[in-house]
């Protein structure tokens, strides 16, 4: 056996994995993390992964590491490498030549096999899939883009030589998305892969063939008609774009299903194949729940019925993760969702509750043993999900969520713990400052590591933050910014948001009570359509009666008006406008007091004005007491979208009455 032999097979009983798909991290072959050192050990490593092999010389490093090299560059690499070295192989005996990284004349390369190897791997497997039967080719790329974490080198900077390895992976990663579909479409499995496709097409609607495979999973799933209307709407933004009055591929596929061809729909050509395909076992099982989450993710931020089915979808997935008695598994199914969450009331309560009941076990079934990055992902979700309340716990599990992703230099497990403290810092009244510094670090942390979604949440709480001040202008900037990143991610929401800060300004600023109504009344009408039930049952009915109050005008008795949960702190006000006093004083005595949340400074706003009409000193107390931290903002404004006026002059008013006998 040569020399060359013996190093390969030496390499290959290594038991190092490093992944780049997601934040740059090394673990041991039980999973255990490798500490490899600071984010420019990280780069330096993450540089090897990308050249694949190859030597990379030393003037290379530097000029890759190092925008502006400093005089010592060349030494630092050099310790740098001794490091990982050191890390990579700690059982090494000194001065004996390294198999993970060889210096190879001026500058060294990565010897790490390529099965070890995240990214090689899933290229690897790529390219195999590319020549393989159907059924062999969707059961390796299913696998395969579940190694997927994330963006690719998510943690470190953008530079010269990162940008256009992180956009050849993903364009990897849609091809292998898209071949995996045509494998799943030519064994006739095209109905399970809807939702998946679904998003990826929304997601890259420029994509031709993203909508070729969309309308054909559609007509196996027996949907034919909305396999016909998704063609023409990607005909729509083909012309819209491009001006392209037709595509070859879109018309042929439509000829083919308007004639029902029999190619659309083959009939099972192995059924050994397929069984592979749905097998239970610990490895597919994995794959097709993380899968679920991992699309339902992606879903989510496109809103509408997408945002509704999303959440089941993470809900069944969780629930049946469960179920399979492995809580690793259920643990990475859940983390799997790191969707932002601007609004402090559940679309779902329940299924909220469900999840978070869920990761508390799982937390509980993995002990200490659990990676930090994973705990911390699962602490955050805690913290996310159960909002709106005053438990200790729930606001403990973000706190210890962020100290963990702070040990870890991990932003993208920083961002979803800032998010969930966002969300915990409801609990306590007067929290404004400290919002405002989770949306600074988190527009600087999103910025630098390229996360949109959570750098337009920073925008967003922006916008929450300078409306409770009132600064309505640099909330203004905030709204234009946000938009401008939804518009190039895609993420229709944030105008449902963004539209309805610009009803409160205008609410702010006009005379005209209907033409503010009138703004009200669209914001809801897009709500209705949104998928977030929290933010919009019960909004319409609370922001006119904003209106109405400001203009010293009574509440507004309309039946067809649904308060959904704030009708116990409208019905005193309602009751006045009917002319019945005494159920007007009746519902007061048992007004609940506000949850934690958004409008926990409006309802204690609609209270405050209660307590004034009818003169109740007891209730105007309460009001005050509640308000009191609030002084100098505006009832109302956290919201971004509603205002009841400046919380000083509520005061004032509840003064007034106190100060009488």
């Amino acid at each position: 056996m040569d020399q060359q032999q013996t190093e390969t097979d030496d390499n290959e009983d290594m038991e190092i994995l490093v992944n780049v798909l997601g934040p740059v991290e090394v673990t041991d072959a039980e999973g255990n993390p490798v500490a490899v050192g600071s984010r420019r050990r990280r780069e330096l490593l993450g540089r090897l992964v990308a050249a694949g092999g190859r030597a990379v010389p030393l003037p290379v490093l530097v000029e890759d590491l190092w925008e502006d090299p400093p005089p010592a560059a060349a030494g630092t690499v050099r310790t740098f490498v001794a490091e990982l070295r050191r890390a990579l192989e700690p059982d090494r005996p000194p001065r004996t030549r390294s198999l993970t990284i060889e210096t190879v004349g001026t500058g060294y390369a990565l010897r790490i096999p390529r099965a070890h190897v995240d990214a090689h791997r899933f290229e690897d497997t790529l390219r195999a899939a590319h020549d393989g039967p159907d059924g062999r080719a969707a059961r390796g790329l299913s696998e395969a883009l579940s190694w997927w974490r994330g963006e690719p080198y998510a943690d470190l900077d953008a530079s010269p030589w990162l940008t256009p390895e992180r956009a050849r992976l993903a364009e990897l990663h849609r091809e292998a998305v898209e071949l995996r579909a045509r494998a799943m479409l030519d064994l006739g499995r095209g109905a399970p892969l809807v939702p998946e496709l679904e998003a990826f097409a929304t997601t890259h609607p420029w994509r031709e063939h993203a909508w070729l495979l969309l309308a054909h999973a559609l007509y196996q799933a027996g949907r034919q008609v909305d396999a016909l209307a998704s063609l023409r709407d990607a005909r729509a933004r083909l012309l819209d774009r491009f001006g392209l009055e037709s595509a070859d591929s879109l018309d042929h596929l439509e000829r083919d299903i308007l004639r029902h061809a029999p190619h659309l729909t083959p009939a099972p050509r192995d059924e050994g194949r397929l069984r592979l395909l749905t097998r239970t076992e610990a490895t597919g099982t994995y794959t097709r729940l993380r899968s679920m989450s991992t699309v339902a993710r992606a879903a989510a931020v496109t809103g509408g019925t997408n945002l509704v089915l999303a959440q089941e979808q993470r809900a069944a997935a969780v629930a049946e993760a469960e179920r399979t008695d492995d809580p690793g598994l259920t643990a990475r199914v859940i983390a799997a969702y790191d969707v932002p969450t601007i609004w402090t009331r559940s679309d779902d309560p329940h299924r909220s509750e469900a999840l978070v009941a869920a990761t508390r076990r799982t937390l509980h079934r993995l002990g200490p043993g659990a990676s930090p990055a994973l705990r911390a992902r699962l602490l955050a979700t805690i913290g996310l999900e159960h909002r709106g309340s005053r438990d200790g716990w729930a606001a403990e599990a973000a706190r210890e969520a962020e100290r963990l992703a702070r040990d870890l230099h991990d932003p993208g497990v920083l961002v979803l713990a800032l998010n969930a403290r966002f969300v915990q810092s409801f609990q306590h009244p007067g929290r404004t400052g400290e919002r405002d510094v989770i949306a600074g670090e988190l527009i600087d942390l999103s910025t630098r590591h390229d996360l949109p979604m959570f750098e337009t949440l920073g925008h967003l709480i922006k916008i929450q933050v300078c409306a409770a001040r009132g600064d309505t202008e640099t909330a203004q900037r905030h709204v234009e910014t946000a938009e401008r990143l939804a518009g190039i991610h895609e993420t229709p929401l944030v105008h449902v948001l963004t539209a309805a800060f610009r009803a409160m300004r205008l609410a702010t600023r006009s005379d005209d009570p209907a033409e503010v109504a009138h703004a009200y009344r669209t914001v809801a009408t897009d709500l209705a359509g949104a998928g977030m039930p929290g933010v919009e049952a019960g909004l319409l009915p609370l922001a006119l009666l904003s209106l109405r109050m400001r203009h010293q005008r009574p509440a507004q008795a309309d039946p067809a008006l649904d308060w959904g949960p704030y009708r116990p702190w409208a019905q005193p006000l309602l009751d006045l406008a009917r002319g019945n006093l005494t159920a007007a004083r009746e519902a007061a005595a048992v007004l609940p007091g506000p949850p934690a949340d958004h409008l926990y400074d409006s309802l204690w706003a609609v209270n405050a004005h209660t307590a004034v009409l009818l003169q109740d000193r007891s209730l105007a107390t309460q009001a005050h007491d509640a308000l009191f931290p609030l002084r100098g903002e505006i009832a109302g404004g956290t919201t971004a979208m509603i205002s009841f006026g400046p919380v000083n002059d509520i005061l004032a008013a509840l003064d007034q009455l106190l100060m009488r006998r």
